[in-house]
């Protein structure tokens, strides 16, 4: 599915982290929990996931390739994987020492937690790890930012102008 070699932390001390979602579409809320999440580690992975219960908008080539983009090729500290199955399985296969968990409410917070002390019960080496979001960030997500999109709301500002311009081709095509 890529073009390179998987990063594997064991080959080097760095501390890596992944932070694994669908980013349908990546938006400026998950550019700031990575940029944020690149003060605490020397890496991190982003694990797009694939999940047959969910109907992307984007195919996953092109969510791996819009995340890509959103970075440049100058960012050697973002890695860009596919994955399929247990995130914490993942990332301690790549030697991550921690899964990154954005949260914008409370109302995430439950969720987050059931999923980290699984994750914890299945693999005691990978922690996981809770950033808040910039409160600028705090209302939007890839569904509230799709919905938008779908109907002609301006998205711009809310996730970079190629994943705007993405969303506007993508909508236009199914009206």
């Amino acid at each position: 599915m890529t073009d390179y070699e998987p990063f594997i932390a064991e080959q080097t001390d760095e501390k890596v982290a992944v932070y694994p979602g669908t980013f349908d579409p990546i938006t400026m809320g998950h550019l700031d929990i990575i940029n944020r999440a690149l003060e605490i580690f020397d890496r991190v992975i982003i694990a797009v996931a694939i999940n047959p219960g969910k109907e992307p908008v984007f195919s996953l080539d092109k969510r791996l390739e819009m995340i890509r983009d959103s970075f440049g090729a100058n960012e050697h500290r973002v890695g860009v994987e596919a994955v399929e199955g247990l995130i914490v399985d993942f990332a301690y296969r790549r030697g991550a020492k921690a899964i990154v968990r954005g949260l914008r409410a409370v109302s995430d917070f439950d969720y987050e937690f059931q999923m980290a002390l699984m994750n914890r019960r299945l693999e005691r080496e990978v922690e996981t790890v809770f950033l808040m979001t910039a409160f600028r960030w705090i209302y939007i997500s890839s569904s509230i930012i799709k919905d938008a999109a779908r109907h002609g709301g301006d998205i711009s500002g809310l996730v970079p102008d190629h994943v705007c311009e993405a969303l506007r081709e993508e909508f236009m095509k199914k009206t």
